[in-house]
């Protein structure tokens, strides 16, 4: 992030990094108010968490400490009641674990500023949500829905104008997009899958992303942004696989082995169905009235979205402004250049409120 935020220098802008943690530990400059985390010790930081080390294993760092779980806990409602708003404190999610929902919505209550790649915050209760948006100019998610595309800049700035946004369809699973582009190609769904897990495009277990509940979770976030006061288990989830292929029935292996390759006629049927008409399929979100819901759609083959190809993501906004024509965003969704690109376009938003 250093590097990235470098060029900003010359605009008198200087991010200073007081703490990081994981799931085990805390490290924290020793003097919160006056120290920062240099450069050596974030790229220490950064070759641990690399290897898949916990932060509790770090040595020595000089003007640095390391807290133990217990302890750092504590201690970040300690940096976060001394900072607060007045210096532009902001507590930075990365992770995608709900156990750091209670406390983002005590740092909220402290005045702190929230930025957040995380989408179970997001996507958790309406009392969570409610809280978490409740000081609407210090809370920033860019990179939940589209990692560093502006997705949420740009639905914002339609709905502060005053231009009601009726409809949203869009595919924002890269994963789910190059494995539906792949298909219509004619190549079996079960070995686009194992592909697409061989190139690192799905999660170890490919099963996380077929499952469709990423997608239904940006669909939630972005359904809530308009005002749908609404909860996972309002959308509708389609699968890619049946309850009896899932993690509790069989392991990866025998899935990828075995379980998947039982659907590939099925895929291969619902592929040439929708090309005799001259449509394609995607898989994707789609947000109009009432209606929330993700899955595999049939859409014209000349559509912004019948063109994607690859892992890109796109997304069709309609509104009043843009009611024939939709305002569309295309680019990679996904990775970690693009997602951390966003978190720091955010990060640095938030600082304009601050002298």
């Amino acid at each position: 992030m250093k590097p990235l935020h470098f060029g900003w220098y010359w605009q008198g802008v200087h991010l200073r990094v007081v703490g990081v943690c994981d799931s085990k530990a805390l490290v924290f400059a020793s003097d919160v108010i006056t120290r920062e985390l240099n450069d050596q010790t974030l790229s220490e930081v950064c070759r641990f968490k690399s290897n898949g080390s916990s932060l509790s294993a770090l040595g020595d760092l000089g003007e640095c400490i390391v807290n133990g779980n217990t302890e750092s806990k504590r201690k970040v409602m300690d940096i976060a009641a001394l900072l607060g708003k007045a210096t532009g404190l902001a507590f930075v999610d990365c992770s995608a674990s709900s156990e750091t929902i209670r406390m983002l919505n005590q740092v909220v209550d402290m005045g702190c500023c929230v930025v957040l790649a995380n989408k179970k915050p997001l996507t958790s209760t309406m009392e969570d949500y409610d809280k978490l948006v409740s000081y609407p100019r210090r809370i920033r998610h860019e990179s939940t829905v589209g990692a560093g595309l502006p997705v949420i800049a740009s639905l914002n700035r339609l709905l502060s104008s005053g231009d009601p946004v009726h409809r949203i369809i869009g595919s924002l699973s890269g994963t789910l997009g190059y494995v539906m582009s792949e298909v219509e190609d004619g190549k079996p769904f079960s070995e686009v899958v194992k592909v697409a897990k061989n190139l690192g495009f799905t999660e170890p277990d490919p099963r996380d992303d077929l499952s469709g509940m990423d997608v239904a979770r940006k669909a939630l976030i972005l359904a809530r942004l308009l005002g749908r006061r609404i909860n996972l288990d309002s959308i509708k989830i389609e699968s890619l696989y049946p309850d009896e292929m899932g993690p509790d029935a069989m392991s990866v292996e025998e899935f990828l082995g075995s379980g998947i390759v039982s659907l590939d006629n099925d895929v291969q049927e619902r592929v040439k169905k929708a090309s005799l008409k001259g449509n394609v399929l995607r898989y994707v979100c789609v947000i109009e009235g009432s209606r929330c819901e993700v899955g595999i759609q049939e859409l014209p083959k000349d559509s912004p979205l019948g063109r994607l190809r690859g892992s890109d993501n796109v997304l069709e906004i309609y509104s009043r402004c843009y009611k024939k024509q939709p305002l569309v965003i295309q680019g990679a969704g996904a990775g970690n250049d693009t997602t951390a690109a966003g978190v720091l376009a955010d990060i640095l938003d938030i600082q304009d409120l601050f002298p």
